[in-house]
Parts: C-alpha cells; structure tokens; sequence
C-alpha cells in the first residue's frame, strides 16, 4: 500500500468513528430529553450556609457512576459554584442557568471515588443523590451528581449538605 492509501484509510477511519461518537450522543441526549432539572434560584429567605469552589464532574443514573445522563446543562465537566442554604444547594455551573435542589428533592448525600472519568482518593468527591423531573410528571427519576470541592473536603461538604436531610425535632 502507498503512504498516500495509507493516510486515506486512516483518515476514513478517524471520519467512521468521529460519526459513529456523534450517532452515539445524539442517541444519549434524545434518550435523556425527558430529564428535565431544576433550574432557579434559591427562596428568597433561604440563608446561605456555605459556598464552595468546585468542579462538576457528572450526572449519573443512580448508583451507576459510570452511565453519563446527557441532561440539559449537565452534560459535561465544568467549573462550578456550590452553595449550600437553608432551604437546598445551589450549583452554578460555567455558561449554565442555576440548578438549584430544593431539599424536598435531595434523596442523599455521600462520597465517592470514581465518577465517569473522574478517579480520585478514596471518597473525594461528593455525590447528591436527588430526584428529577421526568417528562413533566413531577419529580421521579433518581440521579446521582458528582461535585469535586476545591476549597474544602468532600466529607465537609458533604455533611454541610446532609445537615439539611436530617430531620430536627425532639426525642419523643
């Protein structure tokens, strides 16, 4: 074969498979068109407990990180802006609207190690477990979303948005 065959197969090749990743978004994105998040912003008497610099790593199905949910404007890895309030968390995400979770949403909240194409040390990043709106029937659909916190520990924040879940009231 000739250099010139030879680079003419390559590039068909690379072309093949460049097509056959596009086809295979497409599908994703068409499949998850139903997920709908919740974009706004916090009450307006929430107070805000704390705010993170972070990365946003991903939004998975639930307890399978490593099955990528093509969600409008949680698609891909971003910089990110975590604040934690009275009433849910707030994610703000590089060019995106806010995602804000409503604590009524928020199933759970945990480390993790690996998320997608995320490893990191042992529960270095923090996973939301939260529900989403399914094809305008209400919240249905668990999720999980993959947070890495640059300026403090998962485990921080990780509790700082448990403290929310936890139910307060007196022993009976």
């Amino acid at each position: 074969m000739t250099r010139e065959g030879a680079l003419a197969v390559t590039i068909a090749f690379a072309l093949v498979l460049i097509g056959v990743l596009v086809w295979a978004w497409w599908r994703r994105t068409r499949r998850d068109s139903g997920l709908t998040p919740p974009i706004g912003e916090a009450p307006a008497g929430a107070t805000v407990l704390a705010t993170h610099e972070a990365l946003y790593v991903a939004t998975t199905r639930h307890d399978e990180p490593l099955e990528r949910l093509a969600i409008s404007g949680l698609g891909f890895r971003s910089r990110a802006e975590l604040t934690v309030t009275s009433d849910g968390v707030a994610l703000d995400l590089t060019g995106q609207p806010r995602l804000f979770l409503p604590t009524d949403r928020i199933v759970a909240v945990d480390q993790a190690t690996v998320a997608i194409d995320r490893v990191v040390e042992r529960d270095g990043l923090v996973r939301i477990a939260w529900r989403i709106e399914s094809d305008g029937s209400g919240p249905g659909t668990v999720v999980d979303s993959y947070i890495r916190a640059q300026d403090a520990s998962a485990r921080a924040v990780s509790d700082e948005i448990g403290a929310l879940l936890t139910p307060t009231g007196t022993d009976e």
